[in-house]
């Protein structure tokens, strides 16, 4: 049976605990706050680049562009964007697993992986996967140069024939207690809708499609990417503060439990004592 002694230790660092959880909290809704805004503002363009390109593609099929080119999906490469730390509940762990089912009917020969945060990189470099490139998460702010570069190694990728499709995995956010998984093909880009397709046939480009592709696919990789990745940095911060505050709530009701273990284990020591004296009176009688 615990002491009173290792009871008042163990609140001492179920406290000490505590405060660094509350530390955490606070600093994630901070980042969120930044990060949310920023998040948000990005989705509207990105859509419309994302409907744009498909219907743009759609159009100029006759055009010879090499990430327009579509290709039987032998190879393929991945973008997957996790943390480069921990203490953010399931996050981390449920973008890894989307990325494992994605890549699972594939050879590990078959598939190039690109990695954004140290998580996912440790995960997929222990099981021997190919990361031809890896790059830090930022931790408070993205900046469109950093998700220009990684959208280089992807169109690198695609067009020196490496990968025949290139998918990107982050998390979506919607809200502190709620982000959800998302993966989307990359390249080529996807076909538009009927209803998209409709519209797009109403268009006119100027200048002609050729040269608006030449110009906008590039761009349309780092809109995506970038998109990804605040994303991802507004979801990071969420799920980090949403785990802290739960953590913080199992932390008072540790304390809780603990103090009314030693209240117990005072009153029963309390109890020996007073038995103790007790008796020993009776002795000496």
């Amino acid at each position: 049976m615990a002491t009173t002694r290792d009871i008042r230790r163990r609140i001492r660092t179920v406290r000490n605990i505590q405060q660094i959880t509350k530390a955490l909290k606070m600093v994630a809704a901070a980042r969120l706050q930044r990060a949310q805004p920023r998040a948000e503002a990005a989705r509207p363009y990105a859509d419309e680049m994302l409907t744009l390109m498909g219907c743009l593609a759609k159009i100029a099929g006759d055009i010879e562009h090499p990430l327009l080119e579509v290709r039987e999906p032998v190879n393929i490469g991945v973008l997957v964007v996790t943390s480069d730390r921990g203490m953010a509940g399931g996050y981390n762990t449920n973008v890894i697993r989307r990325a494992i089912s994605l890549i699972q009917p594939y050879e590990k020969d078959h598939v190039k992986l690109v990695t954004v945060g140290r998580k996912g990189r440790l995960f997929f470099t222990k099981r021997q996967y190919n990361i031809i490139a890896d790059f830090p998460m930022p931790t408070s702010e993205v900046n469109f140069a950093e998700a220009r570069q990684v959208g280089r190694t992807l169109r690198d990728l695609y067009e020196r024939r490496e990968a025949d499709a290139v998918y990107i995995i982050y998390t979506r956010f919607y809200s502190a207690i709620r982000q959800s998984v998302t993966d989307i093909q990359l390249l080529p880009v996807e076909a538009p809708s009927e209803e998209q397709a409709e519209a797009a046939e109403q268009y006119i480009f100027e200048p002609e499609a050729g040269v608006l592709l030449g110009r906008l696919l590039p761009r349309y990789v780092d809109t995506q990417v970038y998109r990804a990745l605040l994303e991802s940095l507004a979801s990071e911060q969420g799920a980090r503060m949403t785990a802290m505050d739960s953590a913080t709530g199992n932390t008072e009701e540790m304390i809780d439990t603990l103090t009314l273990q030693f209240n117990r284990a005072r009153q029963a020591a309390i109890t020996k004592e007073l038995s103790e004296i007790v008796g020993g009176a009776e002795a000496l009688k």
